[in-house]
Protein backbone atom coordinates (compact mmCIF):
# COMPACT_ATOMS: atom_id res chain seq x y z
CA UNK A 1 0.00 0.00 0.00
CA UNK A 2 1.05 3.35 -1.33
CA UNK A 3 -0.02 6.64 0.28
CA UNK A 4 0.67 9.87 -1.24
CA UNK A 5 0.68 13.04 0.46
CA UNK A 6 0.34 16.64 -0.84
CA UNK A 7 3.13 18.73 1.37
CA UNK A 8 6.28 17.94 2.33
CA UNK A 9 6.16 19.47 6.24
CA UNK A 10 6.22 18.27 9.27
CA UNK A 11 2.57 17.32 9.77
CA UNK A 12 3.33 15.39 6.41
CA UNK A 13 6.54 14.03 8.36
CA UNK A 14 5.31 12.93 11.20
CA UNK A 15 2.51 11.32 9.39
CA UNK A 16 5.58 9.62 7.40
CA UNK A 17 6.63 8.32 10.57
CA UNK A 18 3.62 6.77 11.56
CA UNK A 19 3.24 5.24 8.49
CA UNK A 20 6.50 3.05 8.67
CA UNK A 21 5.34 1.50 12.04
CA UNK A 22 2.47 0.79 10.39
CA UNK A 23 4.16 -0.31 6.74
CA UNK A 24 2.70 1.60 4.39
CA UNK A 25 5.07 3.06 1.77
CA UNK A 26 4.67 7.13 1.16
CA UNK A 27 5.13 9.18 -1.58
CA UNK A 28 5.42 13.18 -1.10
CA UNK A 29 4.64 15.55 -3.27
CA UNK A 30 6.34 18.97 -2.52
CA UNK A 31 7.25 21.92 -4.58
CA UNK A 32 10.48 22.23 -3.84
CA UNK A 33 13.53 19.68 -2.68
CA UNK A 34 14.39 18.48 0.46
CA UNK A 35 11.59 19.03 2.27
CA UNK A 36 11.41 17.82 5.96
CA UNK A 37 9.39 14.54 5.14
CA UNK A 38 10.86 13.91 2.08
CA UNK A 39 13.89 12.78 3.94
CA UNK A 40 11.99 10.05 5.19
CA UNK A 41 10.76 8.24 2.36
CA UNK A 42 12.57 7.21 -0.96
CA UNK A 43 9.20 8.12 -3.14
CA UNK A 44 9.21 11.82 -3.87
CA UNK A 45 7.92 13.91 -6.90
CA UNK A 46 9.18 17.25 -6.91
CA UNK A 47 7.75 20.23 -8.69
CA UNK A 48 5.14 22.97 -9.33
CA UNK A 49 1.30 21.06 -8.33
CA UNK A 50 -0.10 23.07 -11.10
CA UNK A 51 2.02 21.11 -13.21
CA UNK A 52 -0.41 18.51 -15.35
CA UNK A 53 3.09 15.96 -15.63
CA UNK A 54 3.87 16.71 -12.33
CA UNK A 55 0.66 15.31 -11.09
CA UNK A 56 0.69 12.38 -13.77
CA UNK A 57 4.02 11.76 -11.55
CA UNK A 58 2.33 11.79 -8.66
CA UNK A 59 -1.06 10.14 -8.74
CA UNK A 60 0.89 7.23 -11.05
CA UNK A 61 2.92 5.91 -7.60
CA UNK A 62 0.07 5.97 -5.23
CA UNK A 63 -3.24 4.29 -4.61
CA UNK A 64 -4.78 7.03 -2.68
CA UNK A 65 -3.59 10.75 -1.98
CA UNK A 66 -4.07 12.71 1.07
CA UNK A 67 -2.91 16.39 2.42
CA UNK A 68 -1.27 17.63 4.83
CA UNK A 69 -2.66 21.49 4.54
CA UNK A 70 -5.93 22.54 3.14
CA UNK A 71 -4.17 25.30 0.82
CA UNK A 72 -3.93 22.43 -2.50
CA UNK A 73 -6.44 24.08 -4.54
CA UNK A 74 -9.53 21.27 -4.71
CA UNK A 75 -9.07 21.48 -8.40
CA UNK A 76 -6.03 19.79 -8.31
CA UNK A 77 -7.35 17.34 -6.19
CA UNK A 78 -9.92 16.75 -8.62
CA UNK A 79 -7.23 16.24 -11.16
CA UNK A 80 -5.64 13.69 -9.10
CA UNK A 81 -8.67 11.67 -9.00
CA UNK A 82 -9.04 12.10 -12.74
CA UNK A 83 -5.68 10.39 -13.02
CA UNK A 84 -6.62 7.48 -11.24
CA UNK A 85 -6.08 8.10 -7.53
CA UNK A 86 -8.49 8.88 -4.68
CA UNK A 87 -7.96 11.38 -2.47
CA UNK A 88 -8.92 11.40 0.98
CA UNK A 89 -10.62 14.25 2.00
CA UNK A 90 -12.33 14.12 -1.00
CA UNK A 91 -12.12 17.15 -3.19
CA UNK A 92 -15.39 18.41 -2.28
CA UNK A 93 -14.74 18.35 1.54
CA UNK A 94 -11.69 20.03 1.14
CA UNK A 95 -13.38 22.86 -1.42
CA UNK A 96 -15.49 23.87 1.50
CA UNK A 97 -13.27 23.47 4.39
CA UNK A 98 -10.28 25.50 2.61
CA UNK A 99 -12.89 28.58 1.84
CA UNK A 100 -13.88 29.97 5.02
CA UNK A 101 -17.39 31.17 4.02
CA UNK A 102 -18.30 28.30 2.85
CA UNK A 103 -17.14 26.53 5.90
CA UNK A 104 -19.40 28.42 8.11
CA UNK A 105 -22.39 28.34 5.78
CA UNK A 106 -22.37 24.89 5.87
CA UNK A 107 -21.91 24.66 9.10
CA UNK A 108 -24.43 27.07 10.06
CA UNK A 109 -26.65 25.16 7.44
CA UNK A 110 -26.41 22.25 9.49
CA UNK A 111 -27.85 24.13 12.68
CA UNK A 112 -24.19 24.17 14.53
CA UNK A 113 -23.30 27.18 16.48
CA UNK A 114 -20.44 29.68 15.01
CA UNK A 115 -20.31 33.34 15.57
CA UNK A 116 -21.77 35.53 13.12
CA UNK A 117 -20.49 36.31 10.26
CA UNK A 118 -21.13 38.01 6.48
CA UNK A 119 -19.33 37.85 3.15
CA UNK A 120 -17.83 41.26 2.27
CA UNK A 121 -16.70 42.90 -0.98
CA UNK A 122 -15.39 46.29 0.00
CA UNK A 123 -14.47 48.35 3.32
CA UNK A 124 -18.14 50.13 2.80
CA UNK A 125 -19.90 47.11 3.27
CA UNK A 126 -17.49 46.22 6.81
CA UNK A 127 -18.85 49.46 7.92
CA UNK A 128 -22.49 48.35 7.09
CA UNK A 129 -21.76 44.88 9.15
CA UNK A 130 -20.28 46.84 11.88
CA UNK A 131 -23.51 48.43 12.27
CA UNK A 132 -24.92 44.86 13.24
CA UNK A 133 -22.79 43.26 15.28
CA UNK A 134 -21.27 45.85 17.18
CA UNK A 135 -16.78 46.56 17.18
CA UNK A 136 -14.50 44.87 17.30
CA UNK A 137 -14.57 42.70 14.33
CA UNK A 138 -12.68 40.37 12.95
CA UNK A 139 -11.99 40.31 9.25
CA UNK A 140 -10.35 37.23 7.37
CA UNK A 141 -8.85 36.20 4.33
CA UNK A 142 -11.62 33.39 3.24
CA UNK A 143 -8.86 31.45 1.67
CA UNK A 144 -5.25 30.90 2.71
CA UNK A 145 -5.12 32.30 6.39
CA UNK A 146 -2.59 30.63 8.84
CA UNK A 147 -1.50 31.26 11.91
CA UNK A 148 -3.14 34.66 12.28
CA UNK A 149 -1.48 35.75 8.69
CA UNK A 150 -4.97 35.98 7.14
CA UNK A 151 -6.55 37.54 10.14
CA UNK A 152 -7.02 41.41 11.14
CA UNK A 153 -8.69 42.54 14.45
CA UNK A 154 -10.58 45.35 13.69
CA UNK A 155 -10.70 48.05 16.73
CA UNK A 156 -12.81 50.92 15.36
CA UNK A 157 -13.27 52.59 11.63
CA UNK A 158 -9.86 53.53 11.39
CA UNK A 159 -8.79 50.26 11.17
CA UNK A 160 -10.76 48.55 8.25
CA UNK A 161 -8.86 50.23 5.28
CA UNK A 162 -5.41 49.39 6.12
CA UNK A 163 -6.59 45.98 7.24
CA UNK A 164 -8.80 45.67 4.07
CA UNK A 165 -5.40 46.29 1.46
CA UNK A 166 -2.97 44.09 3.85
CA UNK A 167 -5.66 40.91 3.43
CA UNK A 168 -6.29 41.44 0.03
CA UNK A 169 -2.98 41.19 -1.36
CA UNK A 170 -3.02 37.82 -2.06
CA UNK A 171 -6.09 37.88 -4.10
CA UNK A 172 -8.61 36.21 -1.65
CA UNK A 173 -12.37 37.39 -1.27
CA UNK A 174 -12.74 38.62 2.92
CA UNK A 175 -15.39 37.95 5.13
CA UNK A 176 -16.68 39.51 8.39
CA UNK A 177 -17.17 37.53 11.73
CA UNK A 178 -18.20 39.26 14.87
CA UNK A 179 -16.07 39.49 17.89
CA UNK A 180 -16.08 36.59 20.29
CA UNK A 181 -15.24 37.11 23.82
CA UNK A 182 -14.34 34.00 24.85
CA UNK A 183 -13.01 32.91 28.21
CA UNK A 184 -11.00 29.69 26.62
CA UNK A 185 -10.05 28.57 22.93
CA UNK A 186 -10.62 24.79 22.80
CA UNK A 187 -9.82 22.13 20.28
CA UNK A 188 -11.14 18.65 19.15
CA UNK A 189 -9.25 16.19 17.30
CA UNK A 190 -11.81 13.88 15.46
CA UNK A 191 -11.19 10.91 12.89
CA UNK A 192 -14.08 9.57 10.06
CA UNK A 193 -13.96 6.95 7.87
CA UNK A 194 -15.81 6.21 4.47
CA UNK A 195 -18.22 4.78 6.47
CA UNK A 196 -18.70 7.23 8.65
CA UNK A 197 -17.13 5.62 11.66
CA UNK A 198 -15.84 8.03 14.21
CA UNK A 199 -12.95 8.10 17.21
CA UNK A 200 -13.02 11.14 19.47
CA UNK A 201 -9.47 12.69 20.94
CA UNK A 202 -10.24 14.46 24.43
CA UNK A 203 -11.30 17.96 24.29
CA UNK A 204 -7.82 20.32 25.03
CA UNK A 205 -7.32 23.80 26.05
CA UNK A 206 -5.17 26.18 23.52
CA UNK A 207 -3.04 29.14 24.39
CA UNK A 208 -1.98 31.11 21.16
CA UNK A 209 1.12 33.11 21.10
CA UNK A 210 0.92 36.02 18.40
CA UNK A 211 -2.43 34.13 16.82
CA UNK A 212 -0.25 31.26 16.71
CA UNK A 213 -0.92 27.74 19.41
CA UNK A 214 2.02 27.77 21.75
CA UNK A 215 0.60 25.55 24.71
CA UNK A 216 -1.79 22.70 24.40
CA UNK A 217 -3.63 21.37 27.54
CA UNK A 218 -4.79 17.51 27.16
CA UNK A 219 -7.63 17.13 28.95
CA UNK A 220 -9.04 20.65 28.84
CA UNK A 221 -9.80 21.73 32.30
CA UNK A 222 -13.53 22.31 32.04
CA UNK A 223 -16.75 21.46 33.72
CA UNK A 224 -17.81 18.01 31.72
CA UNK A 225 -20.59 19.27 30.30
CA UNK A 226 -18.56 21.62 28.35
CA UNK A 227 -16.39 19.33 27.08
CA UNK A 228 -19.72 16.81 26.15
CA UNK A 229 -20.58 20.23 23.98
CA UNK A 230 -17.29 20.84 22.65
CA UNK A 231 -17.33 17.08 21.28
CA UNK A 232 -20.70 17.10 20.44
CA UNK A 233 -20.07 20.29 18.03
CA UNK A 234 -16.94 18.83 16.28
CA UNK A 235 -18.27 15.34 15.26
CA UNK A 236 -21.64 16.96 13.69
CA UNK A 237 -18.72 19.39 12.25
CA UNK A 238 -17.08 16.77 10.60
CA UNK A 239 -20.19 14.96 9.83
CA UNK A 240 -21.75 18.22 8.28
CA UNK A 241 -18.60 18.33 6.12
CA UNK A 242 -18.26 14.12 4.88
CA UNK A 243 -15.03 14.26 6.23
CA UNK A 244 -12.19 11.29 5.90
CA UNK A 245 -9.63 11.20 8.06
CA UNK A 246 -8.53 13.32 10.92
CA UNK A 247 -9.88 16.84 11.39
CA UNK A 248 -8.67 19.61 13.64
CA UNK A 249 -11.80 21.54 15.19
CA UNK A 250 -10.84 24.68 16.84
CA UNK A 251 -13.88 26.19 19.48
CA UNK A 252 -14.25 29.44 21.20
CA UNK A 253 -16.27 28.31 25.02
CA UNK A 254 -17.74 31.33 26.38
CA UNK A 255 -18.33 32.53 29.83
CA UNK A 256 -21.73 31.55 30.07
CA UNK A 257 -21.04 28.21 29.18
CA UNK A 258 -21.65 28.28 25.14
CA UNK A 259 -19.34 26.84 22.62
CA UNK A 260 -19.25 28.09 19.44
CA UNK A 261 -17.30 26.38 16.30
CA UNK A 262 -14.10 28.64 14.83
CA UNK A 263 -12.53 27.17 11.97
CA UNK A 264 -12.17 23.24 11.30
CA UNK A 265 -8.68 21.90 9.72
CA UNK A 266 -9.13 18.79 7.45
CA UNK A 267 -5.84 17.22 8.44
CA UNK A 268 -3.70 16.43 11.62
CA UNK A 269 -3.45 19.54 13.88
CA UNK A 270 -1.14 21.33 15.63
CA UNK A 271 -3.41 21.08 18.77
CA UNK A 272 -3.27 17.44 17.99
CA UNK A 273 0.67 16.55 18.66
CA UNK A 274 0.19 15.73 22.02
CA UNK A 275 -1.33 12.30 20.98
CA UNK A 276 1.54 10.99 19.74
CA UNK A 277 2.78 10.33 23.46
CA UNK A 278 -0.14 10.58 25.41
CA UNK A 279 -2.90 8.48 23.42
CA UNK A 280 -2.85 5.03 22.60
CA UNK A 281 -2.73 6.18 18.96
CA UNK A 282 -1.68 9.08 17.72
CA UNK A 283 -3.48 11.84 15.18
CA UNK A 284 -1.20 10.90 12.59
CA UNK A 285 -1.29 7.01 12.98
CA UNK A 286 -5.44 7.36 12.99
CA UNK A 287 -5.22 9.62 9.73
CA UNK A 288 -3.98 6.86 7.57
CA UNK A 289 -6.38 4.38 9.26
CA UNK A 290 -9.12 6.40 8.56
CA UNK A 291 -8.42 7.19 4.88
CA UNK A 292 -7.25 3.55 4.25
CA UNK A 293 -10.73 2.78 5.58
CA UNK A 294 -8.57 -0.08 8.38
CA UNK A 295 -10.06 -0.20 11.94
CA UNK A 296 -9.90 3.31 14.29
CA UNK A 297 -7.82 2.91 17.17
CA UNK A 298 -8.52 3.83 20.73
CA UNK A 299 -8.14 7.45 21.50
CA UNK A 300 -7.12 6.83 25.01
CA UNK A 301 -4.71 8.98 27.08
CA UNK A 302 -1.84 7.13 28.69
CA UNK A 303 -1.72 9.51 31.60
CA UNK A 304 -4.19 11.93 33.57
CA UNK A 305 -2.67 15.17 31.71
CA UNK A 306 -0.17 16.33 28.71
CA UNK A 307 0.96 19.40 28.06
CA UNK A 308 3.04 20.09 24.64
CA UNK A 309 4.43 23.43 24.01
CA UNK A 310 5.61 24.38 20.60
CA UNK A 311 9.20 25.98 19.97
CA UNK A 312 8.59 28.80 17.60
CA UNK A 313 11.74 30.85 16.24
CA UNK A 314 12.86 33.35 17.68
CA UNK A 315 15.36 34.72 15.06
CA UNK A 316 16.10 34.31 11.25
CA UNK A 317 18.33 32.03 10.32
CA UNK A 318 20.32 28.91 9.65
CA UNK A 319 20.01 26.14 12.54
CA UNK A 320 20.74 22.53 13.09
CA UNK A 321 20.05 19.90 15.56
CA UNK A 322 22.76 21.02 18.38
CA UNK A 323 19.62 23.54 19.78
CA UNK A 324 17.62 20.36 21.87
CA UNK A 325 21.18 19.05 23.36
CA UNK A 326 20.54 20.47 26.95
CA UNK A 327 17.15 19.93 26.80
CA UNK A 328 17.23 16.27 25.99
CA UNK A 329 18.33 15.99 29.54
CA UNK A 330 14.86 16.80 31.18
CA UNK A 331 13.36 13.26 32.49
CA UNK A 332 10.03 13.23 30.82
CA UNK A 333 10.40 15.71 28.04
CA UNK A 334 9.27 13.98 24.76
CA UNK A 335 11.34 16.48 21.71
CA UNK A 336 10.26 16.31 18.37
CA UNK A 337 12.15 18.50 16.61
CA UNK A 338 11.44 19.01 12.25
CA UNK A 339 15.22 19.40 10.79
CA UNK A 340 14.03 22.53 9.47
CA UNK A 341 16.86 24.13 7.69
CA UNK A 342 16.13 27.77 8.63
CA UNK A 343 14.45 29.45 11.84
CA UNK A 344 12.38 32.40 11.70
CA UNK A 345 10.17 34.40 13.86
CA UNK A 346 7.26 32.40 14.99
CA UNK A 347 7.79 29.62 12.78
CA UNK A 348 7.17 26.56 14.06
CA UNK A 349 10.49 24.41 14.49
CA UNK A 350 9.40 21.33 16.87
CA UNK A 351 7.24 21.03 19.99
CA UNK A 352 7.43 19.11 23.33
CA UNK A 353 5.15 16.93 25.01
CA UNK A 354 5.38 15.90 28.66
CA UNK A 355 3.03 13.75 30.47
CA UNK A 356 1.87 13.71 34.12
CA UNK A 357 -0.62 13.13 37.02
CA UNK A 358 -1.54 16.80 36.54
CA UNK A 359 -1.78 19.84 34.01
CA UNK A 360 0.67 21.52 36.22
CA UNK A 361 3.56 18.95 36.23
CA UNK A 362 3.10 18.27 32.81
CA UNK A 363 3.46 22.08 32.06
CA UNK A 364 6.66 22.51 34.23
CA UNK A 365 8.63 19.49 32.81
CA UNK A 366 7.46 20.84 29.43
CA UNK A 367 8.44 24.36 29.78
CA UNK A 368 11.09 23.54 31.42
CA UNK A 369 12.71 21.74 28.67
CA UNK A 370 11.17 24.19 26.11
CA UNK A 371 13.58 26.90 27.85
CA UNK A 372 16.56 24.70 27.06
CA UNK A 373 16.23 25.00 23.45
CA UNK A 374 19.05 26.97 22.12
CA UNK A 375 18.32 29.18 18.40
CA UNK A 376 22.06 29.56 18.42
CA UNK A 377 23.31 32.52 16.03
Amino acid sequence: MRVGIFGGGQLAQMLVQAAISLGVEVVICERTPDSPAARYTQHAVVGPWEDEAVLAGFARQCDLVTLENEFIDAGLLERVVALGAPVWPTPATVAVVQDKLWQKERLAAAGLAVPPFRPVAGPDEVLAVAQEFGWPLVLKARRNGYDGYGNATLRGPADVVPAWERLTRGGSPLLVEAWVPFSRELAVMVARRRDGATAVYPVVETVQQNHICHVVYAPAPVEPAMAALATELAVAAIEAVEGVGIFGVELFALADGRVLINELAPRPHNSGHYTIEACVTSQFEQHLRAVLGWPLGPTTMRAPAAVMVNLLGQRNGPIDTSAITAALAVPGAHMHFYGKREERVGRKMGHITALADTLAEAEAIARRAAALVAMPS
